[in-house]
């Protein structure tokens, strides 16, 4: 048996695997061994295949990530330390309970990013934990992953009044603490969940439809392209779990299963 042909086989294997312990974001199909249905629009990337990343420790470009998770914590804490004590929520925001920073592997090479903390969020100080989140951790394993090896977090560190869409000058006053800690953690590529969040990352106001399946970059704080992969927001799938929008934003998660050197043929 070939090498491609045990990655397809194994990564089947482990699809529904997950579907029998009760993962059930995986889409179903007419059988356990049906392919997904191809990405609806034509998948270009911007950044090479052979800048792709095969090992843990290995950056784009082939050099050795000799950071050590400690060191790079400490950059993140005393980043939120500049956070609280800029505090630019306080400029919109009237009323929280917690600032959501961010958590995960602080050397993760799969960055998570959304618009901002809901209601379950706020409560308790940590990203996407409500329904929402649940269904993030279903793709998050899915993935062949976990959500301690991922790192997860917002654009917005506060929970807009009324869970509502966050406003220009509120990403414009927020996305440079975000840019910031991407540009901490390094990742190898990140998932932009939902059109909020893609517009702040990219600065633009295409479509979903338009910008989803499709390979994106865009600059950290510190001029690093990071190279970004737009899909739908947890909560439009729970408002319209259908199979068809379950296999788009697993399209997407395979690419970025690819990009990260995971194996995924299937």
């Amino acid at each position: 048996m070939s090498s491609d042909d045990q990655a397809t086989r194994l990564l089947k294997q482990h699809a529904r695997t997950t579907q029998l312990l009760g993962v059930d974001f995986v889409p179903r199909y007419r059988s356990s061994i049906d392919a997904p249905p191809a990405p609806e629009t034509t998948v270009t990337e911007s950044v090479p295949r052979s800048a792709t990343p095969s090992a843990p420790g290995v950056v784009p470009g082939g050099e050795v990530d000799n950071r050590s998770r400690e060191t790079v914590q400490a950059a993140l804490d005393a980043l939120r330390a500049r956070y609280e004590a800029d505090a630019p929520h306080k400029a919109f925001v009237t009323n929280f309970t917690n600032i959501v920073f961010g958590e995960g592997d602080p050397l993760a090479r799969l960055c998570f990013i959304g618009e901002a903390p809901g209601e379950d969020e706020d409560l308790s100080g940590r990203p996407f934990v409500g329904r929402a989140g649940q269904l993030l951790d279903k793709m998050i394993v899915a993935m062949g992953l976990s959500r301690t090896q991922v790192y997860i977090c917002n654009v917005l560190k506060t929970r807009p009044p009324g869970n509502r869409t966050p406003t220009p000058d509120e990403v414009a006053a927020c996305k440079p603490y975000l840019l910031e800690q991407l540009a901490i953690i390094q990742p190898h590529a990140a998932v932009a969940l939902g059109l909020s969040a893609t517009h702040a990352l990219l600065d633009t106001t295409d479509s979903m439809a338009r910008l989803r399946s499709t390979w994106r970059e865009f600059p950290d704080a510190r001029g690093r392209m990071v190279p970004l992969m737009p899909t739908y927001h947890p909560a439009f799938l729970l408002r319209s779990y259908t199979d068809e929008n379950r296999a788009k934003v697993w399209a997407d998660l395979r690419m970025v299963m690819t990009r990260l050197g995971m194996g995924t043929k299937a």
